[in-house]
This record gives C-alpha cells, structure tokens and sequence, in this order.
C-alpha cells in the first residue's frame, strides 16, 4: 500500500515528497520517484504539474 502524505523542503531548496510504503514512512527526492514503483501514481495532480514544470525548465538548459 503506497499513500502520499505530503512535502517537506529541504534546506538547499529541494522537495521532499512523504509516502508511507506498506506502513513504514519515506522521504523521496523528485529524481529517485523512479526507483519507487507507484509512488509516481499516488501523487495528486498538484505535485505532478510542478514536477513535469520543473521537467521542462531543466529540459530548456
């Protein structure tokens, strides 16, 4: 069971997005969201538009 309970920012600026996983809570960085499978999935519409926004900034340099 994978549930999305929020974001925490870090002190250098990056998001942390806070998933409990089969019970156990877990801090995940935007960029290793991949290595998590589903987690991508249990985030709402709010957090995916800023990461594809954040995609296609990065894509531009």
């Amino acid at each position: 069971m994978i549930r999305y309970m929020g974001t925490k920012n870090t002190e250098d600026g990056s998001v942390l997005y806070i998933f409990l996983i089969n019970g156990l809570q877990k801090e995940i960085r935007e960029s290793a969201l991949k290595q998590y499978p589903g987690c991508y999935e249990a985030l709402p519409a709010t957090a995916k538009a800023r990461i594809s926004a954040n995609r296609s900034w990065l894509s531009k340099l």
